[in-house]
């Protein structure tokens, strides 16, 4: 009888090219700026961020720019407690869904400068930009959230974005 495999050790790499299409390009090109860019359904208004091109509930095309703050609410979040190999942050750390404020779909991202007990739902929070210099036309433009010391936000605004 011979000994079952559970499992094997192999060297693999998975090299690929993704292409992002018009809307997407935009909210990019907005990042190398130092801008937020979504766009809004002409038919249920809904704003999008990253915006799509197309409205995911209606099915229509997108084409309105919408110019978005970088300040939102935390809406929900995790505390990672457990490190991984080729994480550039220690842990614990806390990701978390970020609800910009003329947005109706949340950025999922870092929140730093800030204890992990203390992070909350409705907290607000404003974008950490990397300088202009080292700006580009992907999410890293942003290092991160921090608390901005404002009130926090009543769960009702927030609770239809959960």
């Amino acid at each position: 009888m011979s000994e079952q495999v559970y499992g094997i050790k192999v060297p693999i790499r998975l090299d690929y090219t993704y292409v992002v299409g018009t809307a997407p390009a935009r909210f990019l090109r907005g990042l190398a700026q130092g801008k937020i860019v979504g766009q809004r359904c002409p038919s249920c208004a809904k704003v999008y961020v990253p915006p799509r091109g197309s409205c995911p509930t209606c099915g229509v095309p997108t084409r309105d720019d919408v110019a978005l703050s970088d300040k939102g609410i935390v809406t929900t979040f995790c505390v990672v407690n457990i490190p991984f190999a080729g994480s550039a942050v220690k842990a614990p750390y806390v990701s978390a869904s970020v609800l910009l404020d003329g947005a109706d779909i949340p950025l999922f991202h870092l929140l730093q400068e800030v204890a992990t007990e203390d992070v909350r739902m409705g907290m607000r929070v404003e974008a950490v930009w990397v300088p202009n210099d080292e700006l580009q036309p992907s999410m890293n433009s942003i290092r991160y959230f921090r608390p901005t010391g404002e009130p926090d936000a009543p769960f009702e605004s927030f609770k239809e974005h959960l």
